[in-house]
């Protein structure tokens, strides 16, 4: 994983996707080596913080491990590869919004400011699903400082590695009711998306819509998932 790789997309394009619905994929990320070797890491529980089985929490089925710090350095590389492409566009959305907070230009200088708050927890994730497995949908909210997008890269080959397993979101426009949308992606797609809200364009301005994702349910096989959040937890 290289930074000419993530500089090499088409970064108006994927503003524009964010901006039209709430969403844009980032086709091959990663390689599908790099997919393996990420996706292989789920077995060493020394590189994780903790371990959550979503039916314990009424989060869903399947199961996933939230990486300690330091990180792998491919999770490095794409969480601060990627934050520097991420926050004009956030910058914007809050403006967009009313909203006061603005976005330092490196993941760094944002990290310290989760950190001064007591965000100190890494939140980047793999995620693993075997038959029967689902992601109900939510937000990942962690605190006071949230940046208002994420990235899950897809680690396994559809109707290859297993079947079933889409990527999902739904959009709560106000006095409407919800519309949803499946992400197509491949092993090594990423799909860059709103975590919370998003500015959308109405006929007297911009108005807040509200997001949140999961996965449907796992027909046979089993499917990784890297997720990047870009603040820390409480």
């Amino acid at each position: 994983m290289t930074v000419k790789r993530i500089d090499g997309f088409d970064w108006a394009a994927v503003a524009d996707d964010l901006d039209r619905q709430g969403w844009a994929v980032l086709s091959g990320l990663l390689a599908p080596s790099e997919c393996d070797a990420v996706a292989g890491m789920y077995g060493d529980t020394t590189a994780f913080r903790s371990h959550v089985v979503m039916a314990r929490h009424g989060f869903g089925k399947g199961e996933y491990r939230y990486f300690s710090y330091p990180l792998p350095d491919l999770v490095q590389e794409l969480r601060t590869g990627l934050y520097p492409r991420l926050a004009p566009l956030a910058n914007a959305w809050h403006e967009r919004m009313g909203m006061d907070i603005r976005f330092p230009a490196t993941h760094a200088e944002f990290l310290e400011r989760c950190h001064a708050a007591g965000q100190r927890r890494p939140t980047p994730l793999l995620l693993q699903y075997g038959p029967g497995d689902y992601n109900c949908l939510h937000q990942d909210l962690y605190g006071e400082h949230v940046f208002p997008l994420q990235v899950a890269t897809l680690l396994s080959e559809p109707h290859e590695a297993f079947e079933g397993g889409e990527f999902v979101l739904t959009e709560q426009r106000p006095r409407m009711q919800s519309r949803p949308a499946v992400v197509p992606l491949r092993k090594g797609d990423a799909v860059v998306f709103a975590v919370n809200s998003r500015p959308h364009r109405g006929t007297k301005g911009d108005y807040r819509v509200k997001l949140r994702h999961g996965v449907s349910e796992v027909r046979s096989g089993q499917r990784h998932t890297v997720g990047i959040i870009f603040h820390d937890a409480a």
